[in-house]
Order: structure tokens, then C-alpha cells, then sequence
């Protein structure tokens, strides 16, 4: 029985080194994507010039 109270308060405490970790790498900015902003241009979708005009595949 005292093994299960061991593990208990053994696993909490890891769990909460856890969350203080999780917490620390949100404030510090860990997760803000500096990098997707730069190269979103890079991949932009194209507009097609006329939507009217339709090739000879595309009428048959």
C-alpha cells in the first residue's frame, strides 16, 4: 500500500516539473513561429487571369 502512495507523489511531482517546463517554454516564446512568416510568400497560390476562357479539354 505505502508503494502506491511512493508512486502517487512520485508522479505528481514529475507532472508538475512537466507543466512548470511547458509553462517556461510558452513565456520564453518557444513557440512562436518566426520562420513560417518569412517563406509564406514563397508559396502563394497563383490567380488565374480569365475564369471565363476554358480550354478545348475542359468544353468537351
Amino acid at each position: 500500500m505505502n508503494v502506491i502512495f511512493v508512486l502517487i507523489a512520485f508522479s505528481s511531482f514529475v507532472a508538475l516539473i512537466f507543466l512548470a517546463a511547458y509553462i517556461w517554454s510558452v513565456k520564453t516564446g518557444q513557440y512562436d513561429d518566426n520562420y513560417t512568416p518569412s517563406v509564406r510568400v514563397l508559396f502563394d497560390n497563383e490567380v488565374r487571369k480569365n475564369d471565363q476562357e476554358k480550354t478545348k479539354d475542359e468544353i468537351n
